[in-house]
């Protein structure tokens, strides 16, 4: 990787993670100044020369919603500023969920985060593990979706479970493409969670299909954000005679109550990634964070070579 022609910067969300991707790749974090006026106004500015360099802005898109602007201030400040090309790197793609008309009246949220973003003369988007793969429709540039998997199929298979015994339960019908697909590559049983959402957030378990009775079980899904599904599917597991739950994420939101319904739960362990930023009380005895550094700083890489991207997928 040449040096000189890559630039590497953090915006306030995930500081950490850019921290450690740009130490992956060996390439010194770029100057940017950002701060807030009096009034909630963000300000930017870019402490060095970015005219004819590929320049990666990484920032996850959680709440609150001044992550978002601040990308997209940041991206239009790098246009501007005469980079040859600008990719908006979002471990976590905020708004994901709000992905379709599923009521009348309603923005298709997602679709107005992507018009933003290329609004602002980003050239690419990288994510990993979005809620609908869908919203990669939603734009007209390149859209790179990565995989958590590579890094949480190691951690996973070091719980030493018995694939034979062990089963990977599906909280709901949208993880279900996800939880497959650990399925097959453990060897392991599957099983599916009929929820119904009566409210926002609010959740409640409906059917189990599948055997749990004297199996380990593995619930994994894209996000926790107030873990009422993750706790909802535990309890049933635990119902139907599960030996124990371990539950696996992506991104951690851990909103509102989140982190004391885990505690209070039967789960054993529970693994994350480090997508989002996770304050230092939200971080408790059972919880085990992943970084997904590597991956985002080998697809950055790629993307910097021109080479493809979706060959580290092919194992």
């Amino acid at each position: 990787m040449s040096k000189d022609t890559i630039k590497i910067f953090n915006g306030r969300s995930n500081p950490q993670l850019g921290e450690q991707i740009a130490e992956y790749l060996n390439v010194p974090l770029g100057q940017l100044s950002i701060k807030d006026f009096a009034d909630g106004e963000i300000w930017v500015k870019f402490e060095e020369n970015i005219r004819g360099k590929d320049v990666f802005i990484i920032q996850s898109t959680h709440g609150p919603a001044k992550n978002i602007l601040e990308l997209v201030l940041i991206l239009d400040a790098a246009v501007r500023a005469s980079a040859k090309s600008v990719t908006a790197v979002i471990p976590y793609f905020g708004y994901a969920r709000q992905d379709r008309k599923d009521t009348p009246r309603v923005p298709i949220s997602a679709r107005v985060m992507v018009d933003m973003f290329t609004a602002a003369g980003t050239n690419r988007i990288v994510t990993m593990d979005l809620h609908s793969t869908q919203i990669q429709g939603f734009a007209n540039i390149p859209f790179d979706h990565l995989y958590s998997r590579m890094v949480l199929m190691d951690k996973i298979k070091a719980l030493g479970l018995d694939p034979g015994n062990s089963v990977v339960l599906a909280p709901d019908v949208g993880s279900v493409p996800m939880s497959q697909a650990y399925a097959k590559r453990l060897s392991m049983y599957f099983a599916l969670i009929d929820k119904r959402r009566y409210a926002p957030n609010k959740a409640e378990v409906m059917h189990l299909i599948g055997e749990l009775d004297g199996k380990d079980v593995l619930i994994i899904d894209d996000m926790i954000d107030t873990a009422g599904t993750l706790v909802n599917a535990t309890e049933a597991a635990m119902k139907n005679g599960a030996n124990s739950v371990t539950a696996i994420a992506t991104h951690a939101l851990l909103s509102g109550p989140a982190v004391e319904r885990i505690k209070d739960s039967a789960i054993s362990k529970l693994i994350v990634t480090d997508t989002v930023n996770i304050p230092k009380d939200k971080i408790f005895d059972k919880m085990k964070i992943v970084t997904v550094s590597n991956i985002f700083a080998e697809a950055i890489n790629r993307i910097h070579e021109g080479e493809s991207v979706s060959s580290l997928f092919e194992f």
